[in-house]
């Protein structure tokens, strides 16, 4: 596929800009990346998506929509959470190639020329990928890591690494994914379901703009969860090897049971052992992951919506 210049009408690029009290940041991110976009001649329009922002970040968008109808905004009536409100603003869009990006600077705007020369080129996905980042805090690069092991290990599709959803999508890419209608959409894994080729840009994160981050371990502890049950079907199988376990303890209890009576040593400890040992492997191991599971079928079954709107501002009105 090469990307061709957008009829009249059309948008050539989209840009989807998240944010949840970004009041240091909103004026200078959509600057930024005006002034990455004007210079390459392309239509575009730039989508500002509010989770219930506390501060002025709603009035800063809002401001910048009525000196420039390219801008857009959509307010949540609440805080959807990572996962869905982003999706949601991708699927309003209307260019021929959706960039997502964020609104602290630590995705930068000046890969956006990069990112689109990709596109031109033929690629339908292109994504930055973070280099490795040895400053971070032991216990949260630990667990990283486990949640790539988690994802290589269980999950169906393989994940990009260090992929955080910057980058570039084409329309039709976004269209496939929408098509998915996934509850609590993990995009950046659904990009790779798609089957569509991914490109990637490695780059080194900047520091954080202003303000202050968002995420603590507890955000990005839901996060990964919520992406692992939603984007594999194996964790079913879990419980499976949660009970080979379990049976292959019980079976070194009951040993140990037997050299216990030979040795006229008392035996009920090594029998009741291994009695709460199967049961407790099993229980809380299917209980758990089939309650997750539920989850996700409940949802799927009552079509939740990914958020509710309470404004939007510079949208052409539904037909």
């Amino acid at each position: 596929m090469t990307a061709t210049r957008a009829l009249p009408g059309e948008i050539d690029i989209s840009v989807v800009i998240p944010c949840y009290n970004e009041e240091e940041n909103a004026a200078a991110i959509c600057a930024a990346v005006i002034a990455q976009l004007d210079p390459l001649g392309l239509s575009f329009e730039i989508i500002f998506i509010d989770n219930d922002s506390a501060d002025r970040t709603v009035e800063i968008i809002r401001e910048f929509c009525t000196r420039d109808p390219r801008v857009k905004l959509i307010v949540n009536t609440r805080n959807f959470g990572q996962m869905r409100s982003p999706t949601h603003a991708i699927y309003q869009t209307s260019g021929r190639a959706v960039i997502g990006i964020c609104a602290d600077f630590q995705d930068p705007p000046e890969m956006i020329p990069q990112l689109i020369e990709r596109w031109r080129a033929g690629a339908d996905i292109v994504l930055g990928v973070r280099q490795e980042e040895r400053r971070a805090a032991f216990l949260l690069r630990s667990f990283r890591e486990l949640s790539y092991w988690l994802a290589r290990r269980f999950g169906d599709y393989p994940i990009v690494r260090n992929a955080t959803g910057f980058g570039l999508y084409d329309a039709r890419v976004v269209n496939a994914t929408r098509m998915l209608a996934e509850p609590e959409p993990f995009f950046r894994g659904m990009l790779v379901e798609t089957g569509y080729t991914v490109e990637t840009i490695p780059y080194s994160r900047p520091p954080r703009a202003g303000g202050k981050s968002k995420n603590n371990f507890f955000a990005l502890f839901d996060f990964a969860m919520s992406s692992l049950a939603g984007a594999s079907k194996r964790l079913l199988r879990v419980p499976i090897y949660i009970g080979a376990f379990g049976a292959l303890m019980t079976l070194v209890m009951l040993i140990g049971g037997i050299v216990a009576f030979f040795l006229g040593k008392p035996i009920a400890g090594w029998l009741i052992a291994a009695v709460i040992q199967m049961q407790f492997a099993l229980l809380f191991g299917f209980l758990g992951l089939l309650g997750d599971n539920l989850r996700i079928i409940s949802e799927r079954t009552r079509r939740t919506p990914l958020v509710v709107e309470r404004e939007r501002v510079n949208f052409m009105p539904e037909v």
